[in-house]
């Protein structure tokens, strides 16, 4: 790994890195029965950013910081380290829903073990991905846990931001918060460069069109699909021209997104019930099989359900990365208006952007890109995807 160790995935987060490998450190000293002067440790903590900051990936370097066997600030090198990050270390646990919620069964058995001592010589560390799905009673579960945690027990939970609407008031106040931040595109350039051997002309576009997120700019730089959806979608604000086609462009987008979906989770569905299935006795023969197999209804309608979830979670996430491209383009048509010294997210668009801004008042454009975030907000509160994409379609179209 580079001289970064365990935090290298982390782009343009010096600072945060800073206060992580010092807590590490801190955790070091204690496991070693050494003073620690205000090294920063706690048992709880909570990583904030926006999308693409890799809240998670920060989570499980500092984990992976603390499971070291070496200097105890992350080598990225040791059997602690290595176990951490690739996800097989036994004192590692990772809660992540591909559902819409976490529900309170899952969190109380997180809290149970979570209660036990760590089976290796060091820390057992909880991460809990995506801690804006917890419920309410499961944000109680996870309260009681963190109010009396076990002497070498550490939570990580992962969220957008400390918002009441985010993470309970009060587990806020019991964590320390860790903010990361949108990395510069320069920055993000230079690391899909140097780290992924990217050309420097596609990887310094990838970036900007990204706005940030790490995992979306290796997608736009390496998969012409990606690239191919990114650009139905910025075609949509000109092929708005009448109410009929503000409709027709919500059902495109709805269908299209949910087709990216379902491709998606489409060979884990296939495979997850297969696996089920076999582990049930399909395919056996006998009495005793054919009674197993009527018995397993009820196994294989919560595996729908769970797919279920799962599916709409990822369409949802497919409209999310068409309106960050959206909410670009309208940024791109605003800073173009009031000639702002600042670089531009869809540089390719440049003529489409100028255009835009010549024909339509700050005023306006200002309204079509609070659309777009209202929509956003609408789909995250259970607004059927269509309705909020109409609504913001049309919007989009009077200004």
């Amino acid at each position: 790994m580079s001289v970064q160790g365990v935090f290298s995935e982390l782009v343009g987060q010096d600072e945060p890195v800073r206060v992580l490998r010092r807590a590490a450190a801190s955790a070091a000293r204690v496991m070693a029965g050494e003073a620690d002067p205000g090294g920063g440790m706690t048992h709880a903590w909570i990583f904030t950013g926006p999308p693409g900051a890799r809240r998670t990936v920060a989570a499980r370097a500092f984990a992976a910081a603390l499971q070291c066997e070496r200097d105890g600030t992350g080598c990225g090198e040791c059997h602690g380290c290595h176990t951490a990050l690739v996800g097989t270390h036994a004192d590692v646990h990772v809660v992540a829903t591909e559902g819409l919620s976490i529900g309170v069964k899952e969190t109380r058995l997180l809290v149970l073990r979570a209660a036990s001592a760590p089976s290796g010589s060091r820390w057992q560390v909880v991460i809990v991905e995506d801690a804006d799905r917890l419920g309410e009673r499961a944000s109680n579960a996870l309260l009681k846990a963190i109010e009396e945690p076990s002497p070498r027990t550490v939570f990580l939970l992962c969220t957008p931001s400390v918002h009441p609407d985010d993470i309970m008031v009060t587990i806020r106040s019991r964590c320390r918060v860790v903010s990361l931040i949108q990395p510069s595109a320069a920055a993000l350039g230079e690391f899909l460069v140097h780290r992924h051997g990217m050309d420097p002309e596609q990887a310094g576009w990838a970036a900007a069109a990204a706005q940030g997120d790490v995992e979306r700019a290796r997608q736009l730089a390496a998969d012409p699909e990606s690239r191919s959806r990114r650009d139905d979608v910025l075609g949509v604000p000109r092929r708005l021209t009448n109410i009929g086609a503000c409709f027709e462009a919500a059902v495109k987008l709805e269908a299209a997104t949910k087709l990216e979906a379902a491709n998606a989770v489409a060979e884990l569905d296939s495979t997850e019930r297969a696996a089920l299935e076999r582990a049930l006795g399909a395919g056996g023969t006998g009495r005793g099989a054919t009674s197993a197999m009527r018995g397993a209804a009820g196994q294989l309608k919560e595996l729908e359900r769970a797919q279920k979830a799962r599916a709409t979670r990822a369409q949802r996430d497919a409209i999310d990365r068409a309106l960050q491209d959206l909410i670009g383009f309208y940024r791109d048509v605003l800073v173009t208006t009031m000639r702002a010294p600042v670089a531009m997210v869809h540089g390719d668009l440049a003529p489409v952007t100028t255009a835009a801004a010549e024909k339509w008042t700050p005023e306006s454009t200002l309204r079509r890109l609070e659309a777009v975030l209202a929509c956003r907000d609408s789909i995250d509160r259970n607004v059927k995807p269509q309705v909020a994409l109409e609504a913001m379609m049309v919007t989009l179209w009077r200004g």
